[in-house]
């Protein structure tokens, strides 16, 4: 497929998928709708893959004339143990997605035939490695709200439409390679309705030009890496982009990561199935990372990205054991109460590999702010941590317009500097947000790659100037703003001047002689 009829192909979904969004969301509100959307593309996502997966093996066994979605479901129970071990999953025939939706207009009690199918999906795995990986999947699928419609009748008619407005998405056939539309559609989803959501936008996903960037410093100079980690997982963008940035066979142990928000965690857990990433390659775990961190023993990540959400309230000192948490100890102090940024950041800096890399959104009050933050940035500093900081624009997030920056974390490091980036202008307006374009975000990473000194752009600063300089590592206060304010040149502002008196005074004298003549003519007539 050419790249332009694979982007006119991605418009076209983006456009089918704007139209259900609207079309189908009428008395449930868009940010609760996301839910029955993104669930029931999920569900024709597994239904499909697990089909062209059986079909697979049955055309390549020498019957090519097989179809999974045909066949009698006692005759499909054969294959069920196999297919769970190897997929993490199991579908009957009959409650595949398209042939629910086929029966589904002439189904009276259609709310709990999908009741019935989605907790046969995830009971298909109970007792196997995949149990922890599908259960709960469809909690937020809830086909009996009253928000679907007030009688039975209504919200079936409802999920009637919703199987019908999936099932007419533009995504082929799975077996040409489809899985790039299917992540794609959500990925779209997902991004649209964090724009329409307020500042809870912004709390699960991270715009993908940014999940780039942060992916490729995390990874610059590799070409793979042990496995990544993001311990505010959101809905799980961050991560997936390094499958796009090194190939998801070169992220070896697979895809971590961990999530307070229990709706956003099942949608972590969703994306992560339909960006066929496989259930024995991710592990997502639902939990408060900061104080019930679930990979904490796990051998140490070489690749780190997060965008945590800022400011937050945490424990920090009202928990005694805290301070005593070897995550947090050696900083001989505890992020504030009311701003968990650098309990985060610590907490990372703990599951960090010797050889790996850390790339952190942090709230640019983190950078300069006194107190304990101070004291937690100079421990980072002082035992040379910090890699570099990188200003981002403003306004490249959803639900704040605020100008976030990139702290880099390496427990490696060669030299006992920083590198600062003054990244603001690295952008484009599009619509009512900036956007990293390709172009941007290579200069970004080009300077982070050659951490040479560039005017307004680029400054290494060493960790003794940080220290003097009361461990501030705000990129203001080392990188020179470029004064783009128009040069006078005082000398040539003055002759003009002075030409302006000039021709000013024989204007006047030119008036003056008209004047007199005109008063001498009036004069002559009188």
């Amino acid at each position: 497929m050419t790249p332009t009829t694979k982007e006119a192909q991605r418009a076209e979904l983006h456009k089918a998928i704007w139209r259900i969004a609207n079309d189908l969301r009428g008395s449930v509100d868009g940010w609760d709708f996301k839910s029955y959307v993104l669930g029931m593309l999920f569900y024709r996502f597994i239904s499909e893959n697990l089909t062209a997966y059986i079909n697979r093996g049955e055309h390549d066994a020498g019957d090519e004339s097989f179809d999974y979605a045909k066949l009698p479901d006692d005759e499909a129970e054969f294959v069920r143990r196999d297919v769970v071990a190897e997929k993490g999953f199991f579908i009957l025939p009959s409650e595949l997605f398209v042939n629910v939706r086929r029966r589904a207009a002439h189904d009276e009690n259609l709310n709990e035939t999908l009741e019935r199918v989605f907790k046969n999906i995830e009971g298909s795995a109970l007792g196997t490695d995949s149990e922890d990986d599908l259960k709960g999947l469809f909690d937020d699928l809830d086909v009996n709200s009253n928000k679907l419609g007030s009688t039975v009748a209504r919200r079936n008619e409802k999920l009637v439409k919703l199987l019908d407005a999936i099932g007419d998405l533009p995504l082929g056939r799975f077996e040409d390679n489809s899985i790039d539309l299917f992540g794609d559609a959500y990925e779209y989803l997902m991004q649209m309705y964090a724009a329409n959501a307020g500042k809870s936008g912004g709390e699960y996903y991270t715009p993908q030009e940014v999940s780039e960037l942060l992916a490729r410093i995390a990874v610059s100079g590799k070409k793979s890496v042990n496995k990544v980690y993001d311990p505010a997982v959101g809905s799980g963008s961050l991560l997936l982009k390094f499958a796009k940035v090194l190939g998801k066979n070169n992220v070896r142990q697979g895809f971590y990561g961990q999530e307070i928000n229990l709706t956003t965690y099942n949608l972590a857990r969703i994306n992560m199935f339909l960006h066929d990433i496989n259930y024995a390659d991710f592990n997502l775990a639902h939990g408060d990372t900061l104080t019930e961190p679930a990979h904490r023993d796990d051998e140490p990540f070489e690749a780190i990205v997060s965008n945590p959400p800022y400011s937050i309230r945490w424990d920090g000192d009202a928990d005694p054991l805290l301070i005593n948490d070897d995550r947090y100890a050696p900083a001989g102090v505890l992020a504030p109460r009311s701003k968990a940024d650098l309990a985060f950041t610590m907490h990372m800096l703990s599951c960090l590999a010797v050889n790996g890399t850390a790339a952190i959104v942090e709230f640019p009050g983190v950078l300069y702010r006194g107190g304990a933050e101070q004291k937690i940035r100079k421990y980072l500093i002082d035992n040379n941590y910090v890699d570099a900081i990188i200003q981002l624009p403003p306004d490249l997030f959803f639900g704040t317009t605020i100008a976030t920056c990139i702290l880099v974390l390496k427990k490696s490091k060669k030299t006992s500097d920083v590198l600062f980036i003054n990244a603001s202008g690295e952008c484009k307006r599009v619509g009512n947000k900036n956007k990293l374009l390709p172009g941007n975000q290579q200069n970004i990473l080009s300077a982070y790659e050659l951490r040479e000194d560039e005017d307004h752009f680029a400054k290494l600063v060493s960790n003794e100037d940080i220290a003097a300089n009361g461990y501030n590592i705000a990129v203001s206060s080392y990188v020179e703003a470029e004064d783009t304010r128009e040069v006078v040149d005082i000398q040539a502002l003055n002759a003009e001047i002075a030409r302006i008196v000039a021709r000013q005074t024989e204007l006047r004298s030119s008036i003056d002689e008209i004047v007199a003549d005109l008063e001498a003519g009036g004069h002559a007539a009188v």
